[in-house]
């Protein structure tokens, strides 16, 4: 049993109930057993004088392996980075993957993050396992997983952006798709690993494989996920190659329902908002990318008040070098009222993107998202009263507008990741040389 008290307590439950000064107890299932004002009762409970304890954060869209090529293609659009690092990631395999997953992966749960997606479509027919080498990756970190298990076919001899070398066969990536699903995917309640599926982007993937890939997610009982209306120069390949928006082209192939959700949904005209409410297909929001490659500003505002489900993602580290998320926190409120002013998003609202609206993305809304009785541990407590943060006395607003964080401590399932900012289950000098290894190797083609 872990009992935290003395500790302002936000718990983004539907209410949007705190306590100024409150307890959690976690019970030796790992589940939450008390939550509320006051002391827990508990002899030899954890002292959070100072701090916030709020759900972890959940991390929607990333792309561990780009932590491999951090720092290139500064100054590209996506398309043009695209261009520039298909050829370098052609060259990934299990190895690199694996010490890229492991960075990658350590950092987001020094930057409060308790559950993580990935999207990997990248798959050199010599690179060995490299979902497996992600996988394994998260095992050693201890966070909960949703691995999505990416795919491309349309390389640029049938019209696409990607090099014909670094896509697969349509059928091959059905086949693998499957294959994953039935090896990794844990529908458990108390899952830390569960399989989504996820064809690339309009422009890297057939119609077919789209269309069969959404099929056999829904016959598997699992999740879809892709990047959608990005860029603008997506919109336009949608309208030349397609004669319809993003949105419309994906309601052609059945990627619109309550078990989707897109990556980005930057560029959407009113008409795409109503369809992405009316399905209750979701949306990934990652600021700090879209800003980096200067891709837009999403309309966060608009998709709340319509019912569109949105979490927050940090993306591939390669678009978002800093990958940390809780900055997005703020970069998401930052974005929010650039575009609308400064009512158009809350320091609470953005905590609820970034947790329990990342929690109804990956399906999981009945088990983590929120500190709630039964709800599973995954726990984010957040020193607050260093020079930092000392004297913000709104500790939500200390989290969101402030610098970022140090976590004191992050439960998943009730057991310790992070411990007083420093990782409990892996050593980040070895997981920051073995990368360093990975890039160099990468980089100079060995």
């Amino acid at each position: 049993m872990i009992a935290i008290e003395n500790v302002t307590v936000a718990t983004v439950d539907a209410a949007g109930t705190e306590f100024a000064d409150g307890h959690v107890v976690v019970g030796d299932d790992g589940r939450i057993a008390a939550v509320g004002a006051g002391s827990s009762g508990v002899p030899g409970a954890l002292d959070g004088t100072g701090c916030l304890l709020t759900p972890g954060l959940v991390n929607t869209h990333h792309h561990l392996y780009q932590w491999a090529t951090r720092g290139l293609a500064q100054d590209e659009t996506l398309f043009g980075w695209l261009r520039t690092l298909y050829p370098i990631w052609g060259r990934i395999d299990a190895e690199t993957v694996g010490a890229a997953a492991g960075a990658a992966l350590g950092w987001l749960a020094l930057s409060g993050c308790t559950t993580s997606t990935d999207h990997h479509y990248v798959f050199p027919r010599d690179g060995g396992d490299v979902l497996e080498a992600e996988i394994l990756a998260a095992r050693e970190i201890g966070l909960r997983f949703h691995p999505a298990r990416g795919s491309m076919d349309l390389g640029q001899s049938q019209g696409g952006l990607p090099p014909d070398h670094v896509v697969e066969d349509t059928d091959a990536a059905l086949a693998a798709t499957e294959a994953a699903i039935d090896k990794w995917h844990d529908p458990s309640p108390d899952s830390l690993l569960q399989i989504g599926v996820a064809p690339c982007s309009p422009f890297s993937v057939t119609s077919r494989l789209m269309s069969e890939a959404a099929e056999l997610a829904r016959h598997k009982g699992v999740r879809l996920h892709t990047h959608l209306a990005e860029t603008d120069d997506e919109e336009d390949f949608c309208r030349e190659k397609f004669g319809c928006t993003p949105v419309e082209y994906a309601e052609r192939l059945g990627w619109l329902g309550e078990d989707v959700w897109l990556a980005h949904g930057v560029h959407l005209d009113d008409a795409s908002v109503a369809k992405l409410a009316a399905t209750g297909t979701g949306v990934a929001h990652c600021p700090s990318s879209n800003a980096r490659l200067g891709a837009g500003l999403a309309r966060v505002r608009e998709l709340l008040d319509a019912g569109v489900p949105v979490g927050l993602g940090v993306d591939g580290s390669a678009s978002q070098e800093a990958a940390h998320l809780g900055e997005e926190l703020r970069q998401a409120l930052y974005v929010a009222r650039l575009r609308g002013g400064p009512g158009a998003l809350t320091a609470r609202e953005s905590l609820r993107l970034g947790t329990m609206g990342g929690a109804r993305l990956l399906g999981r809304a009945g088990d983590v998202g929120s500190i709630e009785v039964g709800k599973l541990a995954d726990l984010v407590l957040w020193r607050l009263d260093g020079l930092g943060h000392d004297g913000i006395d709104d500790k939500v607003a200390a989290l969101v507008l402030g610098p970022p964080a140090p976590v004191e401590l992050a439960l998943v399932g009730g057991k310790p990741v992070v411990r007083r900012g420093e990782l409990v289950t892996a050593d980040a000098a070895a997981l920051t040389r073995r990368a360093r290894t990975a890039h160099r190797r990468l980089l100079d083609g060995v």
